[in-house]
Parts: structure tokens; sequence; C-alpha cells
């Protein structure tokens, strides 16, 4: 195995560069894809390479014997606290999409349309992708809605030979400004709800101090201070709010990096 085929890591629902940026920092590079139009103007920005596509559509044929490492951030506003969490609604039909991929039914346009939030079956993505391309690692993150969910994935894959690992996680243990879970002391999660024009700094009483610009949220995100937002002023917080801070994204992929290198060598 070449190490180019090594390095090459996928990442679906690739957002504006969260996991872009943790690889970075290790000397790796993402292929990403993405169906927002601004999102992907961001990735471009940055100098991540993008398929303006939706994942769920994508097919998986070209990318077999080509990709190493498989990362994936489903959207999480169907499960999300801040969001009206129609995917609770919707679990028993994920975990069915789940068991049908796992035996080869593709059964997800009828359960999409069962769906109170069609969003909300994008959750068994990773398991089709990985079961096509059966990558040496794979990284997965959401909020922890979606931990039972993401344990009937991690019992799918062990049942092919992965060896898996499923938890919550609290951003502040790697290295990140602000008790996120997916100085004075860390700041509390950032809140991009509704009003995403107007980020809040809040207090540990939930108490709003000051609103937060662009620059700020994104610092607190773990981004540098240059990276280059891209779409209005909501579009840029909608793509903060939803994106994997890159310190958390680092801390992930490091473990999981020598061993796939030690496999491919």
């Amino acid at each position: 195995m070449t190490a180019a085929r090594r390095s090459r890591v996928l990442d679906l629902f690739a957002g504006p560069g969260g996991w872009s940026e943790g690889l970075r920092a290790l000397g790796l590079r993402d292929m990403g894809i993405e169906i927002d139009p601004a999102v992907c103007a961001t990735r471009a920005a940055a100098g991540h390479t993008t398929i303006r596509a939706d994942v769920a559509a994508y097919p998986t044929a070209p990318l077999r014997g080509k990709v190493s490492g498989l990362i994936a951030s489903p959207p999480c506003q169907t499960f999300s606290a801040a969001g009206l969490r129609a995917g609770n609604d919707d679990l028993p039909l994920c975990h069915q999409g789940l068991d049908d991929i796992a035996r080869g039914s593709d059964t997800r346009a009828a359960l999409r349309t069962a769906c109170t939030d069609p969003r909300s079956l994008l959750v068994v993505e990773p398991l089709r992708y990985a079961l096509d391309l059966r990558p040496d690692w794979i990284a997965l993150e959401e909020v922890p809605a979606v931990l039972p969910l993401f344990e009937h994935t991690a019992h799918l894959l062990a049942a092919v030979g992965y060896s898996t690992w499923t938890g919550v996680l609290n951003a502040a243990d790697f290295g990140l400004a602000q008790t996120r879970r997916r100085l004075d002391q860390p700041a509390p999660t950032l809140l991009f709800g509704k009003a995403l024009n107007d980020v809040s700094w809040i207090d540990a009483d939930g108490t709003p101090i000051r609103r937060l610009d662009v620059t700020e949220a994104a610092a607190l995100q773990g981004f540098p201070a240059s990276y280059p937002w891209t779409g209005s002023r909501t579009k840029q917080f909608e793509q903060i709010g939803n994106a994997v801070p890159p310190p958390l994204a680092t801390a992930l992929v490091r473990p999981l990096v020598p061993a796939a290198l030690e496999v491919a060598a």
C-alpha cells in the first residue's frame, strides 16, 4: 500500500473545516463531501479539498480502495438540544436503517419518507461508507443524544472486525476553551440556536454577558483568528456552531493514525 493511499482521508458532512484543520495539525489532508455552497466556499478559501455533493446520494464505488481513514459528523439539528429534537421520534427508523445496511439492504428511501425529519436518517451514512470502503480507521462525532445510534453502529462495525469505542467527551479536556460536550475557566458551550446573528457569551448560570463577534466565536471553537469564513454573518455563525473543534479533531485522530500506518506498512 502506497503512502498516498495511507494518508487519504474521506470526510463526510465535512463542514467548514474543523476536522480538516485537526488533520492538518497531524500532517494529514482530507477530501470532504459537503453540500452547502457557503460552507464549500469557506473550505476552498481555507485550502481544503471538497466535493460539493449530497453524502446520501454520492456513490461509494469510485472510492473503493482509495480511502484509508473515514470521518463523519452527520448533521445534528434533529437531535441537538438547540433544535426541536425531531430525531428522537425517528430513532427506531434510524436503528432499522443501520440493521438494513448491515444486511446489504438499502431501505433508506422508504425510511427517509417515514421520518419526522428526513435529515435524521443521515446518521446511517457513515456505516454505509464504512462497509463499502473498509477504511483502516473511522472517527465519528455527533451530539450526545446520538450515542445509542453510534453504539449500534459500533456493534455492527465490530461484527466485521473493527475494534470500537463510543462515549461522550468534553472538548475542554482536549484544549478547547469552552465546556463543549462534543481564561478564567473554560467558557460554557456556545449556543447557536435560532438567533444565529446574536450569539452571546453566557456565565455559569446561563445569563448572557455580551454578544460575540465571528472571530471570538471561532476562537472559542478552536479556529485560528485568520480563518476565512465566507457568507453572511448568520451563515458564518452557523458554520462555526456546526463545526467540530479542531483541537478535539486532532486529539481524536492522533491515536488512530499510527495504528493505521502500521497496518498499511
